[in-house]
């Protein structure tokens, strides 16, 4: 369900950005409350072929109720192994999945990827826990993009 203007353009990503980014990194997405105050959380993510950044949350929590209402969105991504590396972007959420079947096919993804060491964990967070939340994605495209990685 697209939610913004597709006419707006995206900012195209370097080599070095998607490079940087196509790691199971932590993204903190900084959303805007109804009050216009800011909120941050610290989330999976995965780099999209087109070059989008998925998210995935259980519904019910403040920041993807803040997507629901308001597109705009800020990211950061830091080298865990360098704090002097580092990628900024401001984007919109052009897409959002709440059809069970996609979302829990993300947040499973998402889980394999980020316990690819231990399978085992990954597929107990799936069965155990994402499985039973009623979960939703969105799509995020960049519309400024910084990098700290040269």
């Amino acid at each position: 369900m697209p939610i913004l203007d597709p006419a707006v353009e995206a900012a195209p990503l370097p080599a070095r950005v998607r490079s940087f980014l196509d790691r199971p990194l932590f993204l903190t997405l900084a959303t805007v409350d109804p009050d216009g105050a800011p909120w941050n959380a610290v989330v999976w993510y995965r780099l999209e072929a087109d070059g989008r950044i998925m998210v995935n949350s259980a519904e019910g929590r403040r920041w993807p109720a803040d997507l629901h209402r308001e597109a705009r969105v800020a990211l950061s991504v830091i080298d865990p192994d360098d704090g002097y590396r580092w990628v900024w972007m401001s984007g919109v959420v052009d897409q959002i999945d709440d059809e069970q079947a996609v979302a829990q096919a993300d947040i499973a993804a998402l889980a394999r990827t980020y316990h690819a060491d231990d399978p085992e964990t990954a597929e107990r967070l799936i069965e155990d826990h994402f499985r039973r939340q009623r979960r939703v994605s969105f799509r995020i495209r960049a519309t400024a993009v910084h990098d700290h990685l040269a």
